[in-house]
């Protein structure tokens, strides 16, 4: 079952700019929760200390202000109001791993432009024909210019037996490489801007950050436009009006048309740390008018004049039109009709991605799939694979791009189908989201006994379940020699390769954890597709969206412009039947006579976090049987009482204490290392040298310089929901204090509760608020133009 980014909880919609401790908390009703309550999995009367402590602990998301849009950033979620000079070093960390993740798509971009710029172009006869139409124009010209005769141009040669996919070559598994810093700026450049802030009363900390954000030039850029300072990632509104009046003087007004601009642009950057791709016009226009802007519609105007921001106009979907009286002139019954448009404004980085986004999926749907086999071979290979897996074998057979959705269970469904392609010879991939969690090799078999599967929980035909996996189609390393992480698979650190085109060198990619695919992301990796490859998105729409701006998988599952296959495996065991409710909207009692799920009524911080400690270092190992180590806790937000920075404080004093010599860090110390925003692996601390901070990150060595442990490491007994998604363990402790009952929703309940594997703990002290937010509280809605974008390109599916 789907991130945010590795510093935050997911940034729902508010106000633009309103931190997380503006929020308020929703009411708590007394009501007991709908899963049997008990004081511990051993039993044990302990309530935990009463300490009174309050909790404020940063909620994942708030209520917008009507017609506003979202905008909290994401790395402010932990409800820290710092100052510009407090955001000065983490704002430029962020900015550089942005900056060096999304090198290899703006690579991928420009090829994009260069593609559609040929195509653009005129074409010489028969230039773009492929396949069989190029051989066709080829034997005619051929048997014009008489070089050889007819038959033997046309006659299509004896297709050879194709051989399984060869194994490759074994190489130790190694992480990405963490994004390198951007170069250091000019010091003439900073100590220039350094004088501009410092004589206008701003930190001077933020000068490197400028810098980074503006290019050489950045003083004279802020003395014409102060309202620039907004680039710089962390700064608010109410400060860069504040630098601008010590700059401007009498002349700095609300009406200034730059501050109109500026606020107007950084609204469209908050939306997309929201999720949104683009903002509808009269939200944007509202925004602007609660920031006091006075003509918010010349303002949206003046930012569109001079680009930087771009305008839409996507058709909306309406009901079947009712038939007009018949007219004489048709053509003036053609010239009548208009369907009704909504106009929306966003910034150009996400209206191309979103663009390229469109046509690679509609480049994959529309091209048709590479000879790969017969259909009687595909036939056997659904016949000898499970009844659940049967049916997407057989769909991606005959199709470009396929969607499957289900819960953890249905992995064993893309391993089937994994095994199958490459039976047949196909060069097949899997990617997923991160590494941990659940080891890699469980997606390589199913579990057995599912009702879905064969009857003797054997894998069909091939005896003993795994047997095949390891030793057939996957050859003797087994499923993880061809799954990979996306970043991983489109960085080149391991996968297939590139082809000589810059395309992936595969026949099939199966896609892991496909809502957790933002739109760059999306476009890069659609882009990378060879023609005639299969592409297979493969995820639990019932999970939390990505991290990044965009909702690829909830689009393409709502435009319909292709099969999509739902998986009919359930989740096994007591977990996963309150999982599959939760997906509903029901929060049901289940049977639990192996204390597989468990409620510990909690009153206040104090408690909450002492039960929580208690339960991962005694209850649980004494009663469960699951070590310390393999039981992750999971809370809503980084801040507050009970946020993941206090919860790990407590656990690292009773599981690990030591002075922390290595940026807090002591060997032994649980970690999620984050080496972009939006990806979390778990690991380890192994030691602390002149190098760096040396993890271990689910067997994978991974050395941390120095200076980038702060940004790119923290504890990691405590994760938030955003943090856990795509990864499970044998036990989870799901931590609800009081304060964060206005944070729950259905997806983040769904996502949180079904990281767990054997057992589940909830430290309940939302009361009512749970069973509420499980009803009526669903995924918060973003704004998005895939859906439009792919009605225009490819028919619907029926």
């Amino acid at each position: 079952m789907s991130t945010e980014p590795e510093t935050t909880e997911e940034a729902e919609p508010k106000a633009p700019g309103a931190t997380a401790e503006d929020r308020t908390p929703g009411e708590a009703a007394a009501a007991s929760p709908g899963v049997g309550a008990d004081s511990g999995p051993d039993g044990d009367g302990d309530s935990g200390r009463d300490t009174g402590e309050d909790t404020d602990a940063a909620a994942e998301g708030g209520a917008a202000s009507a017609g506003e849009p979202t905008g909290t950033a994401a790395d402010g979620a932990d409800g820290e109001a710092a100052g510009a000079e407090g955001t000065g070093s983490e704002a430029a960390a962020q900015r550089s791993e942005a900056e060096a993740e999304l090198a290899a798509q703006r690579l991928e971009r420009e090829r994009i432009e260069r593609r559609k710029a040929e195509k653009r172009g005129p074409i010489a006869a028969g230039a773009g024909l492929s396949g069989t139409a190029a051989d066709l124009l080829a034997a005619v010209r051929a048997v014009e210019s008489g070089e050889k005769p007819v038959a033997p141009v046309l006659r299509r040669p004896e297709p050879a037996p194709r051989a399984a996919a060869p194994e490759p070559a074994r190489r130790p598994q190694q992480m990405s490489a963490p994004a390198a810093p951007a170069p250091a700026p000019a010091p003439r450049t900073v100590e220039a801007v350094r004088a501009v802030l410092t004589g206008a009363g701003a930190p001077d900390g933020l000068a490197p950050q400028v810098v980074a954000a503006l290019g050489e030039g950045a003083d004279g850029q802020l003395r014409e436009d102060p309202w620039q300072l907004l680039r710089v990632t962390g700064v608010r509104p109410e400060q860069a009006d504040g630098f601008a009046r010590a700059l401007l003087g009498t002349e700095c007004g609300p009406d200034d048309e730059r501050r109109g601009r500026a606020l107007t642009v950084w609204l469209l950057e908050q939306a997309a740390l929201a999720g949104h791709t683009a903002l509808d016009a009269p939200a944007l226009t509202a925004a602007l008018t609660q920031r006091a802007v006075p003509d918010p519609d010349a303002a949206v105007q003046s930012t569109l004049a001079e680009g930087e921001a771009l305008v839409f106009q996507d058709a909306l979907e309406t009901a079947a039109p009712v038939a007009a009286p018949a007219r004489d002139d048709a053509g003036d019954d053609a010239e009548g009709e208009e369907r009704p448009v909504r106009v929306l404004v966003g910034l150009e980085r996400y209206a191309l991605a979103e663009e390229s986004l469109a046509d690679g999926l509609a480049r994959v749907m529309n091209s048709a799939p590479k000879d790969d086999g017969s259909g009687a071979d595909w036939e056997r290979a659904a016949d000898s694979a499970g009844r659940s897996a049967a049916e997407l074998i057989r769909t991606v057979a005959g199709h470009g791009l396929v969607l499957h959705t289900g819960g953890d269970a249905s992995r064993a469904e893309a391993a089937a189908l994994l095994r199958a392609a490459r039976g047949l010879g196909l060069r097949a991939w899997a990617a997923r989201h991160t590494t941990g969690g659940a080891d890699v090799h469980a997606f390589g078999t199913a579990p057995r006994g599912l009702p879905d599967g064969p009857e003797d929980g054997t894998d069909g035909e091939h005896g003993e379940q795994g047997e095949h996996t390891e030793r057939g189609a996957y050859g003797e390393h087994g499923a993880d020699s061809f799954v990979v992480t996306v970043a991983d698979l489109l960085s080149g650190v391991r996968g297939p390769g590139r082809d000589a085109d810059g395309a992936l060198d595969l026949d099939l990619l199966v896609v892991l954890d496909a809502p957790q695919l933002d739109v760059e992301t999306g476009a890069v990796l659609a882009e990378s597709l060879p023609d005639g490859a299969r592409l297979v998105l493969s995820g639990d729409p019932g999970v939390l969206w990505s991290a990044g701006p965009g909702r690829v998988f909830a689009d393409l599952l709502a435009a319909r412009v292709c099969p999509q296959v739902a998986s009919r495996t359930p989740d096994p065991g007591p977990v996963g039947e309150l999982v599959s409710g939760i997906g509903i909207g029901e929060l049901n009692q289940v049977e639990a006579p192996g204390k597989e799920v468990v409620i510990v009524p909690v009153r206040d911080a104090g408690e909450a976090v002492h039960r929580t400690v208690q339960l991962v270092a005694d209850s649980v190992p004494r009663a469960i049987g699951i070590p310390a180590e393999q039981t992750q806790v999971i809370t809503p937000g980084h801040g507050g009482a009970v946020g993941t920075r206090a919860l790990n404080t407590a656990l690292k004093e009773r599981l690990n204490p030591g002075p922390g010599r290595f940026g807090g860090f002591d060997p032994g110390d649980r970690i999620a290392y984050s080496p972009a925003p939006g990806r979390t692996t778990p690991g380890h601390v192994v030691r602390a040298d002149a190098e760096g901070l040396h993890l271990d990150c689910s067997g994978a060595p991974v050395v941390v310089p120095k200076e980038r442990v702060e940004q790119s490491v923290r504890p990691g007994w405590a994760l938030t929901a955003h943090q856990a998604v795509g990864l499970r363990w044998p036990a989870v402790v799901v931590v609800l204090p009081g304060d964060a009952a206005a944070a729950l929703t259905r997806p983040w309940v769904y996502t949180a509760f079904g990281r767990a594997e054997r057992h589940l703990s909830v430290v309940h002290g939302v009361e009512q608020a749970l069973q509420r937010a499980v009803a009526e509280v669903p995924q918060k809605p973003r704004t998005t133009r895939l859906p439009a974008l792919l009605r225009a390109q490819v028919p619907t599916a029926g």
